[in-house]
């Protein structure tokens, strides 16, 4: 991409959740097609950086990955720190998963002082044969708590693809639209190097429409 064609952003993204709910192997499916039945619990932190074209613009996702365990909750701030997006991500064959979301949304709001593009993630819906949470419960929380929703499965790649998109687009409407009257939010955004489009998005937002998989 030429410097003086279009503009270059990069946002960053955190995927948040319980231990084993499945956030390396969807960050893996995304951004490299790639699934481990064997992977091992993440230690620490790990990220990828995605490429995608919005509008004719170059836009970089920075998708961070942490472990889930307690033990690594020391690296909480800087994790979250910068972040305008998050994948909440649960496994809908795992009821204690669904129910640790409140405390993830918790912390999230927590650590982040800026807009952040959120989506609710049930996980492993290709275990729909030991399905512990209903899609209809998924979609309540996530209408309850305003965040978008989506069933993805890592294993089969249902939705992966779609849902880190819808992310990242929502992020790029956030910073389009509304974010732009802020300038702490631009001298926050300008040392990440993320350029600003000064001419708002258009009007028509449907960024709330719910989306699952494995519905019948």
């Amino acid at each position: 991409m030429e410097d003086d064609e279009g503009e270059e952003y990069l946002f960053k993204v955190v995927i948040i959740g319980d231990s084993a709910v499945g956030k390396s192997n969807l960050l893996s499916r995304y951004a490299r097609n790639e699934f481990n039945m064997n992977s091992k619990a993440t230690i620490g932190v790990e990220f990828q950086t995605q490429s995608m074209d919005i509008d004719g613009k170059e836009v970089k996702a920075q998708i961070w990955d942490t472990a889930g365990q307690e033990r690594f909750r020391a690296v909480t701030s800087a994790y979250y720190r910068g972040a305008v997006g998050a994948l909440i991500v649960y496994d809908i064959s795992r009821r204690t998963t669904f129910e640790s979301v409140g405390r993830w949304l918790d912390e999230l709001n927590t650590h982040s002082d800026t807009t952040v593009a959120r989506m609710l993630v049930g996980n492993k819906c290709d275990l729909g044969n030991i399905r512990d949470v209903s899609i209809e419960e998924g979609k309540a929380l996530a209408e309850s708590e305003g965040l978008f929703f989506m069933e993805t499965s890592a294993l089969d790649s249902t939705n992966v693809k779609t849902a880190f998109e819808m992310v990242i687009r929502e992020i790029y409407n956030n910073v389009s639209r509304k974010v732009l009257n802020s300038d702490s939010y631009k001298a926050e955004l300008s040392v990440n190097r993320v350029s600003l489009v000064n001419n708002g998005a258009d009007g028509s937002n449907q960024n709330q429409s719910k989306f699952s998989c494995c519905s019948r």
